[in-house]
């Protein structure tokens, strides 16, 4: 069984960039596809970014694509979201998540971080 425990979150200013870590404490991390999720107040909980389990294959939602980057290291048994050009639409909750699948629903996957927070102003 996975656990996932996301960081990175904090305040930024628009156009700045940060960088979102989900750090996964089983030893099938590897295993497993991986995303990012994220959740603004009021709304559902939207998928943004995937990627394979190898690293080979990735996949954006269209309104981060060109500008935030997902990645991971199984040898760290860590993943990685880079965000750059940062808007103030982008303030959420951001979780990352395992699947046993290559998805974009959250319902498709497993294994859940905490959540991290980040705020970005305008």
């Amino acid at each position: 069984q996975e656990q996932l425990v996301d960081s990175g979150g904090g305040l930024v200013q628009a156009g700045d960039s940060l960088r979102l870590s989900c750090a996964a404490s089983g030893r099938t991390f590897s295993n497993y596809h991986a995303g990012w999720f994220r959740q603004a107040p009021g709304k559902e909980r939207e998928f943004v970014a995937a990627i394979s389990w190898s690293g080979r294959s990735t996949f954006y939602a269209d309104s981060v694509k060109g500008r935030f980057t997902i990645s991971r290291d199984n040898a760290k048994n860590t993943m990685y979201l880079q965000m750059n050009s940062l808007k103030p639409e982008g303030t959420a909750v951001y979780y990352c998540a395992a699947s046993v699948v290559f998805a974009t629903s959250h319902v498709d996957y497993d294994y859940w971080g905490q959540g991290t927070q980040f705020t970005v102003s305008s």
